[in-house]
């Protein structure tokens, strides 16, 4: 058997090359969009990929399914569990509990563990003929390391009422059959530390069936199916905007994508002509840089592991967007953009002399210092505002800070003053840039930005409130 992992930081998302060396034949399970990967992978190992299967409809990234298949000629091998409405509506090969796959000599049984979703399976593999029993189980969002999936996203991001409570309930009966499985089966789940689609990942790949009956939080409430349903919804992080497009595009007939695009620099007059219509200019500098000078309107989100993450909060699928970013990031950044359906993006431009050279004029953040903000906080004359989660806002915050959620704050910039002087943060400052530009934009000149801080309050000893 011929094995590997394939990880995206940028949405602590797994998939997984599994072959079979003898036949010459691989499958993949969950791929990313950008397939050139697992093509490279198959050529080293001079293997065919024959199969690829999907664990369940996903939320969080744009399955390249569909895309492996085209260059591939394999078949896409898909739950058919769940019932009607959960059905994906382009050809494939159904699986439902207790299918077989054969892939050479290796066998995967499907496991139909419905509770992130209704139709979520798992695939149990087992290396035949060295062995009849189970060595490996990819879970998809059912377990991970530490933690299992969350049942209330089809509710909270795609708004499907009643639904979340029903998931809890089918999870706490998946994990029956779960905790049936010998100790020794390695599990390898499709999320890691960072991923929206629990609340407390493990930061290791992969963990064994018995390490998780011993320390994953789930399955402290054997006989206690309310206190587990409790459990699971409490404290769940907030949904990406992005999310309940995904969960639409990986059920429909939708254009492939089968190859990175390349994308064309543009000049000064198209530059500003895209500005005019209202395309957005997506600002991908590290904020030292943003801060510095800026072009008025542009968003900074930077490219770092969150950027896609981010980039799905603020941009629509409907808009074209232009990339201010360095030439050497531009294919980095293009995968991060494809693997979540974001195509629509009209060019870039290398840095922010482009503008410069069209007559426009730079503006600066006006970022402060721990020293600045103290002495405006005791002054009492302005408005603190926490950008972060709401988990991590109750589990400790400054006294009199409000809360407005960044992901969420264009729909509640009624609860930022025009009047007062405005003090922005978040944990480290990333997510303090990203307001900050959004605020500009908006008109807010009132605004300053904390960078430093919880991570510097906190450092310096300064009391928090719960």
């Amino acid at each position: 058997m011929y094995f590997q992992h394939i990880y995206d930081k940028s949405l602590a998302q797994g998939s997984y090359f599994i072959g079979c060396q003898k036949a010459g034949v691989a499958a993949v399970i969950d791929p990313k969009r950008d397939v050139d990967t697992y093509l490279e992978i198959a050529q080293e190992q001079k293997m065919q990929i024959t199969h690829i299967l999907e664990t369940h409809i996903h939320a969080d990234f744009l399955s390249g399914s569909r895309e492996l298949a085209a260059l591939t000629g394999a078949g896409i091998y898909l739950s058919d569990e769940g019932g009607p409405e959960w059905q994906y509506e382009f050809d494939h090969i159904g699986l439902r509990d207790g299918s077989r796959i054969q892939v050479g000599n290796l066998e995967l049984t499907v496991l139909h563990t419905p509770g992130h979703t209704p139709e979520s399976i798992s695939f149990l593999l087992t290396d035949k003929p060295a062995s009849e029993v189970p060595v490996m189980l990819f879970t998809g969002d059912f377990v991970f390391v530490g933690d299992v999936g969350r049942p209330d996203l089809l509710e909270k991001a795609a708004g499907m009422k009643g639904t979340e409570i029903t998931g809890a309930h089918q999870l706490f009966a998946s994990l029956k059959k779960f905790s049936a499985l010998p100790g020794f089966v390695q599990v390898w789940p499709g999320h890691g530390a960072g991923s929206a689609c629990g609340k407390a990942l493990g930061a290791v790949p992969s963990t064994t069936t018995g390490y998780e009956l011993i320390r994953n939080p789930a399955f402290r409430f054997e006989q206690d199916e309310e206190g587990f349903v409790q459990y699971l919804l409490a404290d769940q992080p907030e949904p990406p905007a992005y999310f309940a497009m995904m969960k639409r595009l990986n059920k429909i007939n939708r254009p492939l994508l089968t190859q990175v695009p390349e994308l064309k620099e543009i000049g000064k007059d198209e530059l500003k002509a895209a500005l005019d219509k209202g395309y957005k200019l997506i600002d991908t500098r590290n904020k030292a840089a943003f801060a510095a000078g800026y072009i008025p309107g542009s968003i900074n989100i930077q490219n770092n592991n969150s950027f896609n993450t981010w980039a799905g909060w603020f941009l629509d699928y409907e808009t074209p967007f232009i990339l201010l970013a360095d030439p050497s990031e531009l294919n980095e950044l293009t995968r991060k953009l494809m693997r979540i359906g974001l195509d629509n993006i009209h060019g870039y431009i290398p840095s922010v002399k482009v503008w410069e050279d069209t007559g426009g004029k730079l503006e600066k953040a006006s970022v402060i210092a721990i020293e600045d903000f103290k002495n405006l906080y005791q002054s009492n004359g302005i408005q603190v505002v926490d950008l972060r989660g709401a988990t991590e806002y109750s589990s400790g915050h400054i006294k009199g800070a409000d809360h407005v959620f960044i992901g969420t704050l264009l729909n509640n910039l009624d609860k930022v003053s025009k009047d007062k002087k405005v003090v922005i943060h978040c944990q480290g400052g990333d997510r303090a840039t990203i307001a900050y530009s959004l605020l500009a934009q908006k008109g807010y000149n009132n605004v300053l930005n904390f960078s430093d801080g919880m991570n510097k309050w906190i450092q310096e000893g300064n009391p928090v409130v719960h």
